[in-house]
């Protein structure tokens, strides 16, 4: 059989004009696309978040990924009243501090640890100057003395939690984490801060939504059924517990994925779905139901064991986690005829570690569920002497002032907004014989610390500890007694 050939018709003359008025559009179109804003700076310092900063034009340039002594080349990417924001392009000259290997392949786009290509005792000597410059702005130097930055036991791996994020983009479904500053979603296939067991579970479960077309939350429309996948790991015990949260009821897709998920990994020991329906950002809805397995999960922090449900708020850094509590109870130096006041005490990790040396231990928390796992977990370690109460902690506080004989030990451990002066005013109308500070922020750390200088008290230990290596954030711990 012959293929028939069928000649080629030339372009008429109104196609050629149309064709090469298509084309100049085209050319004119690249023409007026604004050139590159490159600059090259020299980076002078580092910010409280770890970005490294230079001067230019009577603003600051911003520049994640840079370290002091450095010259780049940048992009700018906007340009502000007093801030110009940056893309790192090119290291003409690299600091004496930087890594010889690149920390992660996705440090620039992520922008999660700005610090993962700095060398660790550069990373604690920069956490120490963030604490004695933070401090030291509000409190005179005579009153308090820093002790030595306390390492991380692992710098790398030791996240135990994850928070991912469902998303699809032209068609690819993504499980990562939210670029730094933005809704981007960047896809994480193997974050060298987490664990490894949440890198294999989040590989597996990318794997098997794709493998089901399982549709995923799109907020603009608000439609899809995956918004999250929260993963909690178990060091010491190689255990995890996922939860799967959703934009409505699921009782087709999620019990497959879930029933898939054990088989493969063995080491998740409970799978939940949390319902989170809200147009917001709001990670975690208000019902959880177990789709299979154990309803938490068991860990071991130090002495303590500790109940963590799906909803639960814990330390990340688990190892580090023991590391602090026991540092607490040693600067405490109970006898057992104590009685101790534990505010914003989460589910008790510090409160139940002070108790087995303390006569009465009351821990305070504003989220209820986080109550009842601290009731829960003081009777898993067979603690007596413990009580937990929902509510405000300056609200608690008075009400404790009235009702009961003043603590002989109150620790608090705030959000990083700290804890503000009505709270402060109320420990200084109580004076307790000692404060336990613990603050995930250096700034309001300070503040705090300046009132209660003022309201009497003297900084007795000062102790920094990395519990996030690869990032700027530093926990700080600090005993107070009264003067």
């Amino acid at each position: 059989m012959s293929i028939m050939q069928f000649p080629q018709r030339k372009p008429t003359r109104k196609v050629t004009t149309r064709l090469l008025t298509m084309k100049k559009k085209s050319e004119k179109t690249k023409d007026k696309r604004p050139p590159l804003d490159t600059r090259k700076l020299t980076i002078e310092n580092l910010d409280a978040e770890g970005v490294g900063t230079a001067g230019t034009e009577n603003r600051t340039a911003l520049v994640q990924g840079a370290f002091p002594t450095e010259t780049v080349v940048v992009e700018v990417e906007h340009q502000g009243r007093t801030h110009i924001y940056t893309r790192l392009l090119k290291i003409l000259r690299r600091s004496p501090v930087r890594s010889a290997q690149p920390g992660c392949s996705l440090e620039l786009s992520c922008l999660g640890c700005p610090l993962i290509s700095m060398q660790y005792p550069a990373q604690l000597e920069f956490k120490q100057q963030r604490v004695e410059k933070a401090v030291g702005a509000q409190v005179p130097a005579a009153h308090f003395s820093i002790l030595p930055i306390l390492p991380a036991l692992e710098t790398l791996g030791y996240r135990t939690s994850a928070k991912l994020v469902f998303s699809r983009q032209r068609g690819k479904l993504l499980l990562g984490l939210y670029r730094r500053g933005s809704h981007d979603v960047i896809d994480i296939s193997n974050c060298p801060v987490h664990h490894p067991l949440i890198n294999r579970i989040a590989t597996i479960v990318r794997e098997d939504v794709a493998r089901q077309q399982v549709s995923v939350y799109n907020p603009r429309h608000k439609r899809g059924l995956l918004r999250y996948l929260l993963i909690r790991v178990s060091p010491d015990n190689n255990r995890a517990l996922v939860t799967f949260v959703s934009n409505y009821k699921d009782f087709q897709e999620l019990p497959k994925l879930a029933k898939k998920l054990t088989k493969k990994v063995p080491e998740v020991i409970g799978v939940h779905q949390n319902i989170n329906s809200s147009g917001g950002n709001v990670i975690l809805g208000t019902e959880t139901i177990k789709l299979l397995g154990h309803p938490d999960l068991i860990e071991q922090v130090g002495d303590i064991r500790l109940h963590i449900a799906p909803e639960s708020f814990f330390q990340v850094n688990t190892r580090q986690a023991a590391t602090m509590y026991a540092l607490i109870r040693d600067w405490a130096a109970l006898s057992g005829k104590e009685n101790v006041v534990d505010l914003f005490c989460g589910i008790g990790g510090i409160a139940l570690s002070l108790a087995a040396v303390a006569r009465t231990v009351t821990g305070i928390e504003v989220v209820p569920e986080a109550v009842r796992n601290a009731d829960a977990n003081a009777a898993l370690n067979r603690l007596t002497n413990c009580r937990f109460i929902a509510g405000d902690a300056t609200t608690e506080l008075q009400y404790l002032a009235a009702s009961a004989a003043a603590p002989d030990l109150v620790t608090v451990n705030p959000p990083r907004k700290g804890c503000g002066e009505e709270l402060i005013n109320q420990l200084l109308y109580l004076c307790p014989s000692q404060i336990i500070y613990v603050s995930c922020d250096p700034d309001t750390l300070a503040r705090d610390l300046k009132q209660l200088l003022d309201g009497g008290y003297r900084i007795k230990h000062l102790q920094p500890v990395d519990m996030f290596p690869q990032t700027a954030h530093i926990e700080t711990i600090v005993q107070l007694v009264r003067s």
